[in-house]
C-alpha cells in the first residue's frame, strides 16, 4: 500500500514537531508499513534508521508503538528488538512475547532482569528452548513457574521439572498444569504426585506412568488424610473410582493392598478385594468381616492374592475390629502406627512372608509417624 509508506514530509515532521502525539503517529505508520515487499532497499534502510533513533523517544507511547507493530516482524534489525525488549514493561512485553529476532542469549538476559512481567512474557513464547527454560525456573517466582509449565512449547527438561516441583510444588497454581502437560517424566510425577489434591493424583495416575511403589505410595497418601471408616471424610464413590482405574491400569497389585491393608485403610481394602474378586462391596464386606475364618479366605482367594499375603489381611482385619482412635491430636496417624506395629509383631508367629520391599515400606512408614501414646496395661 504505497499511500501508507513514509515520505520526506513525514520525515520532516517527525525530527521538527515537538509534540509525542505526532512522533507516536508516525512511529504506527512506519512500523506497520516496514514489512512490506513493495519497499525499495533505500526505503527500508531509511526506515532503520528512524527505527533507531526512535527506540530512544523520552515518549513511552511512540516506543510501545513501535513494539506493537514490529512485534512479530522477522526484519526488524537485532539491535532495535533488543532495545525494545530491554525497555520499560509496556514497551517490552510484546517483543519479548512473539520476536523471533531475539535470540536465547538475549532472552536468558532479559530473564536475569527479575522483572516478573517481563518473565513471564518469554514463558509464554510460542517456543522456549531449554536453556531459557531452566533460566525462567531458576530465576522465576509461582507465576512464571505456572505460566511456563502450562505452555507446551516450553522445552522443559526431567531436571527442570523436579526444581520446579522443589520450589513451587506446594502451590496448586503450578501443580495443575504441570499434571497436565502432555508428558510428565516419571520421577517428576513421583514427588509430584505426593503434595497435589485427590484430583490431580487420579488425574497423575490415569494419564502417566508410575512405578509400582509409587503407585502403593499414590494410594496410601490420597487415603491417609481421610479417617478410617467415617464417610463424611471420604466417600465411597471417592475410594471405588480410585480402585476401578488402578484395576483398569493394571496397578491395583497384591503388594499395594497388603501395603494399604497394613497402613490401617481397610476401605481401600474393602474395594479392592471386591474389584479384583468380581462381586459387590456389599457382599465383599460381609465376607471380610466374617466373625469365621471362611469368608476372608474365601474372597482372597477368589481375588487371586498370594497365600504368603494371607495372614498379613488376617491380622490387619483383626487388627481393625479392635482398635480405634484415640481421641488425641495426630490420632489417625497414630492408629496407622498401632496398626503397622501390630502386623509387624505378629509377623512371625504368623508366618507372614513379607516381600523385602514390602517389609522395608512399612517399617520405613512407621519411623515417619508419631508414637503411640502411654495408656497403661
Amino acid at each position: 500500500m504505497a499511500e501508507q509508506k513514509l515520505t520526506a514530509e513525514d520525515v520532516n515532521r517527525l525530527l521538527s514537531d515537538p509534540s509525542g502525539e505526532a512522533r507516536s503517529e508516525t512511529a504506527d505508520k512506519l512500523a506497520r508499513q516496514f514489512g512490506e515487499l513493495e519497499l525499495t532497499e533505500s526505503e527500508r534502510q531509511l526506515a532503520v534508521d528512524i527505527f533507531r533513533i526512535m527506540v530512544r523517544d523520552a515518549e513511552v507511547r511512540v516506543r510501545r508503538a513501535l513494539a506493537v507493530n514490529l512485534k512479530e516482524n522477522p526484519l526488524v534489525p537485532h539491535d532495535v528488538a533488543l532495545s525494545l525488549a530491554r525497555d520499560v514493561t509496556q514497551v517490552a512485553l510484546p517483543i519479548l512475547e512473539f520476536s523471533t529476532v531475539l535470540n536465547t542469549e538475549d532472552l536468558v538476559e532479559i530473564v536475569r532482569s527479575q522483572d516478573r512481567e517481563k518473565q513471564k512474557a518469554v514463558a509464554r513464547r510460542e517456543t522456549v528452548d531449554a536453556k531459557v527454560a531452566d533460566e525462567l525456573v531458576e530465576r522465576g517466582d509461582v507465576e512464571v513457574a505456572a505460566t511456563l509449565a502450562g505452555n507446551e512449547g516450553a522445552e522443559l527438561s526431567e531436571s527442570a521439572l523436579l526444581r520446579i516441583v522443589d520450589r513451587f510444588g506446594d502451590e496448586e497454581a503450578v501443580q495443575n498444569p504441570l499434571a497436565h502437560r502432555a508428558v510428565l517424566p516419571v520421577t517428576v510425577a513421583e514427588k509430584l504426585v505426593t503434595r497435589v489434591s485427590e484430583t490431580l493424583r487420579s488425574h497423575i495416575l490415569e494419564n502417566h506412568e508410575l512405578p509400582a511403589d509409587v503407585a502403593a505410595d499414590l494410594v496410601l497418601q490420597s487415603r491417609e488424610r481421610a479417617t478410617i471408616g467415617l464417610s463424611s471424610e471420604s466417600t465411597e464413590d471417592e475410594v471405588e473410582r480410585l480402585v476401578i482405574q488402578m484395576q483398569d491400569h493394571g496397578r491395583l497389585t497384591p503388594s499395594i493392598i497388603l501395603r494399604a491393608v497394613c497402613m490401617g485403610d481397610v476401605k481401600f481394602c474393602e474395594y479392592a478385594l471386591a474389584v479384583r474378586a468380581g462381586i459387590p462391596i456389599i457382599n465383599a464386606r460381609q465376607l471380610i468381616h466374617d466373625a469365621g475364618s471362611l469368608g476372608l479366605k474365601g474372597i482372597f482367594e477368589k481375588a487371586g492374592l498370594p497365600k504368603t499375603f494371607y495372614p498379613a489381611v488376617r491380622a490387619a482385619v483383626d487388627v481393625a475390629r479392635e482398635t480405634d482412635y484415640d481421641g488425641e491430636e495426630n490420632d489417625r496417624e497414630r492408629y496407622s502406627r498401632r496398626m503397622i506395629e501390630r502386623v509387624l509383631t505378629q509377623y512371625g508367629d504368623l508366618g507372614v512372608d513379607f516381600e523385602n520391599s514390602d517389609l522395608e515400606y512399612l517399617l520405613a512408614k512407621m519411623n515417619t509417624l508419631p508414637p503411640t501414646l502411654h495408656v497403661g496395661a
